[in-house]
């Protein structure tokens, strides 16, 4: 069943509680908003999340709408592939909890820019880190507030790209002051109002398809392979990419292209920045990875249930990348009861919605953030550091700065198919952000020049690969079906981008001179108690 076609009272409710929902959140903003000028409230909260608290945000601002809507549309549509890339996806976060959680958290203080100058500054390696960060970052900020202006309009009934346009504007600027006004408490704050909604409707779900199918999960597999009219072969790879040599090869490269660039996404390492302390940090991510799996369980068998009861055709129909796939079968398992259809559908609906706002809240005070602090505290200002009530006008001016062309972006390709923009970001944190934090943290030896030739070299590789790979052009899933200007035979960039930017980072460091790379040791040699101690910050 489409979830366009809902009736008047599905409308009806879920206009009150997208109001409600909206009413609310902003109030908690504007009560939990820095009431001091103040950097390390607007920027960390002071620190004073506790680390279940903490564990909660993080998974919030993990769990994104590329996480709900893409990836379960990929696992209904393509089965064993999309299962693949939602495992890699909780792997990512056990990369971030073992390997770099404490470092960040020792190295660096509000931005990632503090993280990769934390042996000595450096005005280029702040300028790189935000170009990075927004190049990382906006087009998940562009595919989500295209997926916003589409839920709204569709669980409220509406038509024509006119009314979604005025959805997405009035969306983003709602979003734009979530992040400007509430800072990082307040944002903290809704994605753990958004992980509890989001939690509890996904649990729901799984349960209604697993009562549907006997609470006999060989029988979900063997319905959701009939359904998907592939057979056996939709538990096996193949689907998504084509099982050839290239084919396996490229399935592997995008799985670690997801689990380096979920990891590394700025949004994602800023939280790091919150703990009070590394026992802290290590506490809060135990709990983040433990929701993240079993949450990863849960849209396993929501993309499978909605496979196994309505069946490929239905789906593809709804969305030929599946994106729709979560509210379509929340439409329509318990169909011979309208009460509780409306209430399953409401609740999934609300949810998504939530995820949806939370998650470009959370981009935006990001890339916010380090336009203030990277750019304009350590890069534009020469004369020593602005007052911190200056950085934090700035910080909420950059949110708006930084939203509007989001918006404006989104607006023009809300009739596309925006999956190559998750792949974009993807292939961006994994290409330049991993390397230059890996290197940085525990590379002695490594350079400024290394360093500028990951960040810089690493987001080039993954924009050209990208840009002439099929996910933009060549297939009818592409960004621009009707051309075909596909050089790459790739699903995404990471096969050739992710040893470019290690590449780099290493060649940098071997062309700088001796007297540089013993600098780089000097340096590393003063910082690494810091990076393995946590020592007190002033």
């Amino acid at each position: 069943m489409n979830p366009s076609s809902v009736d008047a009272g599905s409308q009806s409710l879920s206009f009150a509680i997208f109001a409600a929902l909206v009413s609310i959140t902003l109030l908690l903003c504007i009560m939990t908003s820095a009431e001091r000028d103040d950097l390390d409230e607007f920027y960390t909260g002071f620190r004073t999340l506790a680390p279940l608290r903490n564990g909660l945000a993080i998974a919030g601002d993990y769990i994104s709408a590329a996480t709900v809507l893409s990836t379960i549309g990929i696992i209904a549509l393509t089965g064993f592939d999309g299962l693949l890339l939602a495992l890699s996806t909780a792997l990512s976060l056990l990369l971030l909890m073992v390997l770099l959680a404490e470092p960040l958290r020792n190295a660096g203080r509000f931005t990632m820019g503090d993280a990769l100058t934390h042996r000595a500054p450096s005005r280029l390696v702040r300028l790189a880190a935000t170009a990075v960060t927004l190049a990382a970052l906006l087009p998940l900020m562009v595919f989500q507030l295209s997926g916003a202006g589409h839920l709204v309009t569709l669980v409220l009934g509406f038509e024509g790209s006119s009314v979604r346009t005025a959805t997405i504007v009035a969306l983003g600027g709602l979003m734009i002051g979530y992040a400007a006004i509430g800072g990082m408490k307040g944002t903290a704050l809704i994605h753990i109002i958004k992980l509890v909604v989001l939690f509890g409707a996904s649990l729901m779900l799984a349960l209604l398809v697993m009562d549907k199918v006997g609470w006999n999960p060989s029988r979900l597999v063997t319905l959701a392979d009939i359904g998907s009219g592939q057979g056996a072969a939709y538990a096996r790879s193949g689907l998504l990419i084509q099982p050839t040599s290239i084919g396996k090869v490229d399935l592997v490269a995008s799985s670690l292209t997801v689990v380096f660039g979920a990891a590394c996404l700025p949004h994602v390492t800023m939280r790091m920045f919150t703990a009070r302390n590394a026992p802290d940090i290590r506490r809060a991510m135990s709990y983040a990875v433990m929701i993240m799996a079993v949450f990863v369980l849960l849209i396993a068998v929501i993309g499978a249930g909605a496979t196994a009861l309505l069946g490929r055709e239905v789906l593809a129909a709804g969305d030929p990348e599946g994106s729709t796939a979560i509210l379509q079968l929340a439409r329509a398992i318990v169909a011979d009861s309208a009460a509780l259809s409306t209430f399953v559908f409401t609740t999934v609906s609300t949810a998504v919605f939530l995820t949806l706002l939370s998650s470009v809240a959370g981009m935006i005070l990001a890339c916010g953030n380090s336009l203030a602090h990277d750019l304009y505290a350590h890069v534009m200002t020469r004369t020593g550091e602005p007052s911190p009530r200056r950085e934090q006008i700035v910080a909420r001016l950059a949110a708006f700065a930084v939203g509007a062309p989001a918006i404006a972006l989104a607006v023009l390709v809300q009739d596309k198919a925006l999956r190559a923009l998750i792949i974009l970001s993807f292939s961006i944190a994994a290409s330049a952000i991993a390397p230059a934090l890996v290197y940085s943290l525990f590379w002695r030896r490594f350079t400024r020049l290394g360093l500028l030739g990951t960040l810089i070299g690493g987001t080039a590789a993954a924009i050209v690969v990208t840009a002439y790979s099929t996910t933009i052009s060549g297939t009818p899933q592409s960004l621009f079906p009707d051309k075909d200007f596909d050089i790459f035979p790739l699903t995404t960039s990471g096969m050739i981008s992710i040893p470019v930017g290690f590449l780099l980072g290493w060649a940098g460091t071997f062309l700088s001179s001796r007297r540089k790379q013993d600098q780089g040791r000097t340096e590393y040699r003063a910082a690494e108690p810091r990076l393995l101690a946590g020592a007190r910050r002033r």
